[in-house]
């Protein structure tokens, strides 16, 4: 009996179906990707925290962000990197590792959603509100903002896996390339209805609220740019919303394509491709985007290579 419960806490992970041949040049690939990420999202941060012209409320927030992406190409990247130079059947993880890493990549994809929330109500007041943004983004409001955003993920995210945790074990096999809440649920044999309800029901409440509060609060600061005369402002807050959406789009399209490909059990390889490319496309475009498209950084970024010439 010892040992079956020692073995059972030794789980197979099927990963990636990458031929030999083709092992060591996704593992470059996939390796400067991961260090593009890291560079380009650490390096915002240190830049907004370093220039004082930056620490303005709208790019304290976008810091969120770029943490967040670090940690969820962190918690999945080195992971797979490991497991493509190394033969199927030898793809093994600890059942507590596992833990660890589904509610790190689940608290990633509901950081991800908070984080834009935030950052839509930063804009809402900015572009709705200018005479009064000051008085209402204070520091205390970007601290409490931030603290809420993490909060309120962390505890959904903790339920949510504390529910696969609680279930019995009778599989060793994980089929997925990393570690996730269904992956944990699928090695029991038990009923797992309340995972379905939970699950279901806390990423419909997630995405329903970002949806609902990023598109009302864009359809309204489209509304009062259309509606006013100041052209500069105009052409200002419009350049920033496009900047958001386009990192919100790139976040849906990321995450409704691994839905839709569940749908599809003979394009199981697919969907293993587009769960890592969730955790690898949105963290790598997100420092992109906003480090060129808001003048105010790309400005800071061209003064710092200056400097160093």
């Amino acid at each position: 009996m010892g040992n079956e419960s020692v073995d059972m806490d030794l789980l197979q992970l099927e990963g990636l179906r990458v031929s030999p041949e083709f092992s060591v040049p996704a593992f470059v690939l996939l390796l400067l990707i991961y260090i593009f990420i890291m560079v380009s999202n650490v390096g915002l941060v240190v830049l907004i925290t370093r220039e004082r012209s930056l620490q303005q409320p709208m790019y304290l927030l976008f810091c969120n962000m770029s943490v967040n992406d670090a940690f969820g190409a962190t918690t999945v990247i080195p992971r797979v990197l490991g497991d493509v130079l190394t033969p199927m059947t030898q793809r093994y993880i600890h059942y507590y590792e596992c833990v660890i890493q589904a509610f790190c990549a689940h608290f990633h994809a509901a950081v991800s959603h908070t984080v834009l929330i935030i950052m839509a109500v930063d804009r809402y007041v900015a572009i709705c509100s200018p005479l009064r943004y000051a008085a209402i983004m204070t520091s205390r409001t970007v601290v409490a903002l931030s603290v809420a955003a993490w909060t309120v993920a962390f505890f959904l995210i903790v339920i949510l896996v504390s529910l696969s945790v609680r279930l019995s074990r009778c599989r060793r096999t994980v089929l997925n390339p990393f570690c996730d809440n269904a992956s944990l649920f699928k090695l029991s044999c038990e009923s797992v209805l309340i995972n379905h309800i939970y699950g279901l029901g806390s990423g419909m409440l997630m995405m329903a609220a970002s949806l609902c509060s990023v598109t009302l609060t864009y359809l309204k600061i489209a509304v009062v740019c259309l509606s006013s005369r100041n052209k500069s402002l105009n052409s200002k807050g419009l350049q920033t919303c496009a900047t958001h959406l386009a990192v919100y789009v790139i976040l849906l399209l990321s995450g409704n394509i691994i839905i839709i490909l569940h749908r599809f059990p003979h394009l199981s390889d697919h969907r293993k491709l587009a769960s890592i490319l969730f955790h690898v496309v949105p963290p790598s475009m997100n420092a992109v985007i906003y480090g060129l498209q808001i003048k105010a950084v790309r400005e800071q970024m061209v003064v710092i290579f200056t400097r160093k010439k």
